[in-house]
């Protein structure tokens, strides 16, 4: 009776299961979306490659047309055009609607008074459908145009991009504004309008991350504020502001909250650079503020926040805050900090003062005369106690360094008004001597402002991963992007045509002894690939493993998630290589991942290779060495990347850590064996490596 049950219980399930309808994707967009300019468009535009990441569970449909508009009495609005028919058939589940880039063009621009409107026509054509879809707005990337009467950056800017923006609010859509993720990549748009195939990768991503957002249930902060309200408009967003304990205080909620309840706290100059505010809004925090300017983070300023926490706990917000204070908001945030270490997420200050004798001290008869009074009325001093103040946050460094939570500092290095030298430097140097964990984000030839970044991403992910709300990219499987003439590719041929040839080659080769996989470096080994044209490595490589039957699967680019779609999705396992000399990391940690993402990932590489390649001996080398210098940021990312792959238990595989070949006596990488980048190996680098595996890989195959 019990193997009936539960026989029935499978059949159940697999019969659920097997009839489980695909989540269908409407991409509505222009020529970005349809991916004009994109090398293999099919496989690289944003909707394509969205598809990779989503997988099988959904259908990501692209509806982009080519100089498409949201107004309708333009040349080609996309109310007429066979893309927005289509969409309207597709009973989609989800609608992101990119559109907006070419309403910026000059003809269009006597028409803005019937943006907003026609917009929300467009929105209810697709919220009339019978699925119901859930609607993103997304707004357009930058632009790098420099004819006023095209395609405007400064247009969607101050026009376009806020009047999406106040669609969202107005019809409490969730919005997503693509512009500041391509501020500074103008190196990506080939012709100043068009992403190529990696800017529709950072897209892609920006939409994965919204389209499977962790959410809470649904719950309005602004009902559990009894306080009189006034509610306006923040950047698409309600913004809710009111008096608490006689302060001004704002609370900015989210359309979707985060599970657990994620928040900022702003400590001063609410609305200055809002970037990184906003990314986080779109991604579930809430944003805070309560105003205590005037007290300099003294004992009454801590008080009043502690009040103001306690009110954010009665509204459901996470134990655990991320603190943001630029400028004098430095002192602000790690005063409180100090008084409530177990509350603190982490802090990210911006041009922070740290030490309140610097500034407003040092500024006292240059502008800062009102600062410096207001200073020792706050703290009950006489002229000569402030002069000799003693309880700056920098005179608390090494104790904050003890706290445990991660610190992310901005600075600009020509900071006049804040200088460096006498906050952040000395602050940071006290802190790394104590063990504790800062970040310092160097800003050359910029003084006090502008502060925080054009584009926030360093910023954001920083937030995001120290609140646990940080999407692993480097854990999940997709195929590559890179289409660039540097590669050392066959002209023409882009990183498909590298997966193709190599998959071609797998299937041919038999009996393979070694099989070298990763990125460039891989790929500077050569191999009998056609599609490639730079080999630096081939001659040193089958000088060494003369006798030996060897291939290289380097892609150039590839990060560990790139070379864990190559394995899921090509002929590896059919190839049964006798070893398999595993060599990633060094694009991850050039591309912001952290170490332990990187390593997780890893760790899904070795996963799948011990269950899906069980005959094959599998040399895991992690990264090679990275940085010029000794200290170089992204040397001490590969230190920490092999510290922690050192301490992950074996599963079926081989890990060895190679550094000395290429490293001088004082730890610099030697300049002989690497490339001016300091990640690229030359003939000699080549050389070294292939003596090095010698003695592992002949170890490896002597094994039975």
């Amino acid at each position: 009776m019990k193997t009936i049950i539960f026989t029935t219980i499978l059949f159940v399930v697999a019969s659920t299961s097997g009839f489980a309808q695909k989540i269908k994707i409407a991409c509505v967009g222009n020529s970005i979306t349809y991916g004009m300019g994109i090398a293999n468009r099919e496989k690289n535009s944003y909707p394509a490659q969205l598809q990779n990441m989503l997988g099988s569970g959904y259908e990501v449909m692209n509806f982009g047309h080519s100089g498409a508009t949201v107004l309708k009495n333009t040349v080609n609005p996309y109310w007429k055009t066979k893309a927005y028919a289509d969409a309207l058939k597709s009973e989609p589940n989800i609608v992101l609607i990119k559109l907006g880039t070419n309403d910026s063009k000059g003809q269009n621009r006597n028409r803005y008074d019937e943006f907003e409107n026609t917009y929300k026509e467009l929105i209810n054509s697709f919220r009339q459908l019978s699925t119901k879809p859930r609607i993103i707005l997304v707004a357009p990337v930058a632009a790098f145009s420099t004819d006023t009467t095209y395609i405007s950056d400064p247009v969607l800017v101050n026009r376009i991009i806020p009047m999406i923006q106040h669609v969202a609010y107005r019809e409490k859509l969730e919005i997503i504004n693509l512009h500041p993720l391509f501020v500074d990549k103008e190196g990506m748009f080939p012709d100043k309008i068009h992403p190529a195939s990696i800017g529709a990768s950072i897209i892609a991503t920006r939409l994965y991350e919204a389209i499977t957002q962790n959410r809470t249930e649904n719950s309005d902060i602004f009902s559990k504020i009894k306080e009189g309200k006034n509610i306006t408009e923040f950047n698409g967003f309600e913004c809710a502001s009111f008096k608490f304990n006689g302060r001004d205080c704002k609370v900015v909620k989210p359309k979707v909250v985060a599970k657990g309840h994620p928040w900022v706290w702003r400590a001063r100059f609410w609305g200055h650079e809002p970037q990184t505010d906003v990314s986080l809004l779109e991604r579930g925090f809430h944003i805070v503020y309560c105003d205590v300017a005037e007290l300099f983070g003294n004992a009454e300023a801590v008080g009043l926040w502690n009040k103001f926490y306690n009110l954010m706990q009665t509204c459901g917000l996470s134990k655990k805050v991320a603190l943001e204070g630029m400028s004098r908001g430095g002192v602000y945030v790690y005063n409180w900090a100090l008084a409530n270490p177990e509350k603190v997420a982490c802090i990210y200050a911006d041009a922070p003062v740290l030490d309140l004798k610097s500034w407003p001290g040092k500024k006292r008869n240059a502008g800062a005369k009102e600062p410096w009074e207001d200073f020792k009325k706050d703290y009950n001093l006489t002229e000569t106690q402030a002069d000799n103040f003693k309880n700056s946050p920098l005179d608390h460094a090494a104790k904050i360094a003890k706290l445990g939570f991660p610190m992310l500092h901005v600075v600009g290095d020509v900071d006049d008004v804040v200088p460096i030298a006498e906050n952040t430097t000395p602050f940071e140097k006290i802190v790394r001597e104590n063990g504790g964990n800062i970040t310092v984000i160097h800003k050359a030839n910029v003084n006090h402002h502008p502060h925080s970044l054009p584009n926030p991403t360093p910023i954001t992910d920083f937030i995001l991963r120290a609140t646990g709300q940080k999407v692993n990219f480097a854990a999940i499987a997709v195929p590559g992007s890179e289409y660039r003439s540097g590669a050392g590719w066959t002209l023409g041929k882009d990183w498909w045509a590298q997966h193709e040839n190599i998959d071609s080659l797998l299937l041919a080769e038999k009996n393979l002894d070694i099989l070298f996989l990763g990125n460039s470096i891989t790929q500077g080994t050569g191999g009998h690939r056609t599609s490639v044209t730079y080999k630096p490595g081939f001659k040193a490589f089958d000088s060494v493993f003369v006798n030996l039957k060897w291939e290289s699967a380097g892609i150039s680019g590839d990060r560990s998630q790139n070379i864990l779609w190559r394995l899921q999705n090509g002929n590896y396992a059919k190839a049964k290589p006798k070893v398999m000399v595993v060599m990633i990391g060094v694009n991850n940690i050039s591309a912001g991942d952290s170490p332990e993402e990187i390593v997780a990932a890893i760790s899904k590489v070795t996963d799948w290779t011990s269950k899906n390649m069980p005959s094959t001996k599998v040399l895991l080398l992690g990264p090679l060495p990275v940085g010029i210098k000794r200290d170089d940021e992204r040397r001490l990312k590969y230190e920490k990347v092999h510290l922690l792959l050192a301490k992950l238990p074996r599963k079926n595989y081989t890990y060895q850590s190679i550094a000395s070949p290429f490293l001088l006596p004082n730890g610099d990488l030697d300049p002989t064996k690497y490339g001016s980048d300091g990640i690229h190996l030359q003939a000699d680098g080549y050389k070294a490596w292939a003596m090095a595996l010698k003695p592992m890989i002949t170890k490896l195959l002597a094994e039975k």
